[in-house]
């Protein structure tokens, strides 16, 4: 978990749950200033015409120097989407990719993005679509170099609806016990925190917008972050492997997964302990 005060660093994935407008305007400012000073192209994605987006970025070093040389862009949400746009997950990460590789191309570091997200998840359908992207943008991220933070108003959403997103970052200030996210090594998704029965439902949802997929007949599966998982909760990851036709491969750092596995009899699922 990170602090509201705290944002990621560069190349970092985060959901910001936020209360207050102009509170998270003033952390908007450094973590656009800390992309500008390392070269990056940084953008504002934000309800509002181009003249209000300026005005809360108005303490930005730089700000109108920036923006007259392209390097600081301001989007209107409300010109870029319908009030009840359904996303395509698909088609918004290529339209990340080629941004990033627009902004490759013209010299800059890579790219960074505050994105107030709220208009696009206010609904179940428009969540669904949403937080597949989440993961499909979070894999991305891996392996370009660009950054994002997703801002999301806590007051108009509620609480229930911010887990949904959030637990699909690998760092949020909202109250989530677990997180699944993309990582880059041989296992295909990672997991931070505790699945138990108070989220295993949330969890069976996040597994199954993420469809993390088998590669050789293995789904790996980074577990050294999480620090408990319970039997409804591998059991999900066993029956998402067995629907690819998989072998569960669950790597942690905690033996009790293994025997919780053994005295379940699951075949289908090898547990790895690294210490």
């Amino acid at each position: 978990m990170i602090s509201e005060s705290a944002p990621s660093a560069a190349y970092g994935h985060v959901c910001l749950a936020y209360d207050e407008p102009a509170a998270l305007d003033a952390r908007a400012v450094p973590f656009l200033a800390a992309g500008l000073a390392a070269g990056e192209r940084v953008a504002l994605i934000a309800p509002g015409s181009r003249d209000e987006l300026a005005r809360r970025l108005g303490r930005l070093p730089g700000r109108d120097a920036a923006l007259r040389r392209g390097a600081l862009r301001l989007l209107s949400i409300e010109q870029m989407y319908r009030s009840d746009a359904v996303i395509d997950p698909l088609a918004q990460v290529r339209a990340y990719d080629a941004a990033t590789t627009e902004a490759l191309a013209a010299g800059y570091a890579g790219l960074r993005v505050l994105a107030y997200a709220t208009p696009l998840v206010r609904t179940p359908a428009q969540r669904d679509a949403f937080t597949r992207y989440e993961h499909l943008i979070d894999r991305f991220m891996r392996h370009r170099p660009m950054s994002a933070i997703c801002a999301y108003d806590r007051r108009e959403l509620g609480d229930a609806a911010i887990a949904e997103l959030a637990c699909m970052h690998p760092e949020t200030n909202a109250d989530v016990l677990f997180r699944l996210h993309a990582t880059a090594g041989e296992a295909v998704v990672a997991l931070g925190g505790e699945l138990d029965p108070s989220n295993h439902r949330l969890f069976a949802a996040a597994l199954d917008r993420a469809d993390p997929r088998p590669a050789d007949g293995r789904l790996v599966v980074d577990a050294t972050g999480l620090r408990f998982v319970d039997h409804r909760s591998l059991l999900h990851l066993r029956d998402h492997a067995r629907r690819h036709g998989a072998t569960l491969v669950l790597r942690t750092a905690h033996p009790a997964a293994a025997r919780l596995a053994e005295l379940l009899d699951l075949p289908e699922v090898r547990v790895e302990v690294r210490r």
